[in-house]
């Protein structure tokens, strides 16, 4: 269900920010009395501005309704994982303490480490 209203509400963003866009600005008005052509519309004259105005509307309107219910999902969301600090890590830990090294030396804990007689000898 969340993936569903999450898709409607990129969409209807998509929408909003396509319909916004393609809105006529308040100076592109200016431009018609000097014939610019603003008054021979798909929509007519005067039918445009209020159809993208209302058609923003509605759509911003559905936008905000998907955000709440976006809200309302995650806060009500049943799991035991509140937050991406809460999950678990996936690297396991190493071991407390290694015990057994090559060359004879242990963990600092240890006793044994290797020794100038347990080097060997430079060839002369």
């Amino acid at each position: 269900m969340q993936s569903i209203a999450l898709i409607i509400h990129v969409l209807l963003a998509a929408a909003v920010i396509g319909l916004v866009l393609i809105q006529h600005g308040k100076g592109a008005d200016a431009g018609a009395a000097f014939g610019s052509g603003a008054s021979a519309t798909v929509f007519g004259a005067g039918g445009a501005a209020s159809f993208m105005t209302r058609a923003t509307t509605v759509l911003a309107a559905l936008f905000f309704g998907t955000s709440i219910f976006l809200f309302y999902m995650a806060a009500n969301r049943d799991g035991s994982v509140r937050s991406v600090t809460d999950v678990p890590g996936l690297i396991q830990e190493a071991p407390a303490a290694i015990t057994d090294l090559p060359g004879g030396v242990t963990d600092s804990a240890g006793s044994e480490t290797e020794t100038d007689s347990d080097l060997p000898k430079p060839a002369n």
